[in-house]
């Protein structure tokens, strides 16, 4: 028995060692995964778009000479006063230096940038991607667009191709070119987050703006925002710089118009309609008896404008410009924006419940008005209102001119109208879109307006404008 199980055992290790002879690895070949491009769909269409636009984006350096006092008062206004120019002495002329972008947009050197980056400039030097740097003259600036075409002597130079920014849909893929802090040719990608932002700020006043998460920076100023199709669509203008990807564009098919009129005529010929506007308010539309807000309300028309001799009146609504329906007062002014001074624009009108048609020759902006803002009159005695005559008296306390309506000469404490900013001088002309010529009218006026809400028609310092309030 003990030998049998002895020969088992032997006849077990054998097996085992045969086992691992035939099972030992003869090679190893590892698999190689083919490399794939970062996204699987459409390859890495980023790369190609710096690859073939960097070569038009340019980097612009620019100096301006400013006076800086090293005198320990400084430019002491008192000190000025007893010593004069020779104050002078105590300071220099220094150069203050500048960067931005901007991108080239014919062969022969022309070059679109923003204003901001040139103005005041005393020189403007402008570095090609290859290195080769060039001195620039100032073609044109706007500032209202900040704006600005410049020109270097060169030729044969690639360019960048315009796409049409009126198609671009918020969410589409954009990538910025520029030289934030000097870094050349720096490429950020990001989304167009909105459109039709608006910016007040001191020289920058423009409803319209792309809003865009890539990277904008200090220096990015004037370089292009591309789309996929490798297409201009905005110029990078400003940023907000308490925030984090917050940045804006100037849709590039603004800046095309801008642009032609910078070259051929150095200054923007800007077209001008010639109305004050509002929007329509819940209250406007109770009581005015509207179906909608939608529409711009023409609260004041300049005399001798292209809306007064096309008949378009006070109180009108504008419903559509051309072929672009009017929502809000920003859609009148942008559809006017996007004509030239000398077109005809068609403007759909709602006058008394009923729609009319009529077509304004847009003629060019005046440069001696202040044509930019809207009227600030507020808008009578459930209003609390204390009124009289426009008659010589009161002309000659309140400076007024000859006028139809009835003149504000107090306010109750309290009442809607001190709520709706209602002050003495004040001259009424309008309840609810029935005209006031004199405290008779009035009554009539009032006893005839149902419900509490009211539109008022109010004149201050020469322009009107609609206000509605609630009566008590």
């Amino acid at each position: 028995m003990e030998r049998i199980r002895k020969i088992g055992l032997v006849l077990g290790i054998a097996l085992l060692f045969i086992g691992i002879v035939y099972t030992a690895p003869q090679s190893f070949k590892p698999v190689v995964t083919p490399a794939v491009s970062q996204d699987v769909f459409t390859g890495n269409p980023v790369a190609a778009i710096a690859s073939k636009s960097s070569p038009a984006v340019v980097n612009i350096d620019t100096k301006t000479l400013v006076r800086r006092s090293f005198s320990p008062f400084g430019d002491d206004p008192i000190l000025r006063q007893f010593f004069g120019d020779q104050m002078d002495l105590f300071s220099r002329v220094v150069p203050m230096e500048g960067k931005g972008s901007g991108f080239i947009v014919s062969p022969d050197g022309m070059i679109l940038t923003n204003n901001h980056v040139v103005d005041g400039a005393d020189s403007v030097t402008v570095t090609l991607a290859d290195g080769r740097r060039f001195d620039a003259e100032i073609v044109g600036k706007d500032p209202t667009y900040d704006l600005a075409v410049i020109r270097i002597k060169a030729s044969n130079l690639p360019v960048l191709k315009m796409g049409d920014s009126d198609r671009t849909q918020v969410g589409e893929w954009v990538v910025a070119i520029g030289n934030p802090f000097g870094l050349e040719h720096t490429v950020t990608v990001g989304v167009i987050s909105a459109k039709n932002r608006s910016i007040r700020l001191e020289r920058l006043n423009f409803d319209g703006f792309f809003q865009t998460d890539a990277a904008i920076n200090p220096g990015n100023s004037g370089g292009p925002l591309i789309n996929l199709d490798n297409q201009v669509i905005g110029i990078n203008t400003a940023i907000v710089p308490y925030a984090q990807g917050i940045g804006f564009a100037i849709p590039i098919n603004v800046a095309k118009q801008v642009m032609n009129d910078l070259v051929r005529y150095g200054r923007v010929k800007r077209a001008w309609l010639g109305v004050y506007m509002q929007p329509i308010t819940p209250d406007i539309v109770e009581a005015f008896g509207l179906k909608s807000s939608d529409g711009a309300l023409v609260s004041d028309v300049v005399p001798d404008s292209p809306a007064e001799k096309a008949g378009v009146q006070r109180g009108d609504i504008i419903r559509k410009a051309g072929n672009v329906p009017v929502k809000t007062p920003d859609d009148l002014s942008n559809a006017v924006r996007k004509q030239a001074a000398g077109d005809s624009l068609r403007l759909e009108i709602l006058r008394d419940g009923k729609t009319l048609s009529l077509t304004a020759k847009l003629a060019e902006m005046p440069d001696e008005r202040n044509l930019g803002g809207q009227p600030q009159g507020r808008i009578g005695n459930r209003l609390g209102l204390q009124l009289g005559n426009v008659d010589l008296k009161n002309r000659q306390r309140f400076d007024l001119p000859a006028l139809q309506g009835v003149v504000v000469l107090g306010v109750e404490d309290g009442s809607p109208a001190q709520r709706a900013g209602l002050q003495p001088g004040d001259v009424i002309q309008g309840v609810n879109g029935r005209v006031v010529r004199d405290l008779a009218s009035w009554e009539k006026a009032m006893s005839q307006a149902s419900g509490k809400n009211l539109v008022l028609l109010v004149w201050r310092e020469g322009r009107t404008t609609f206000v509605p309030l609630k009566a008590r």
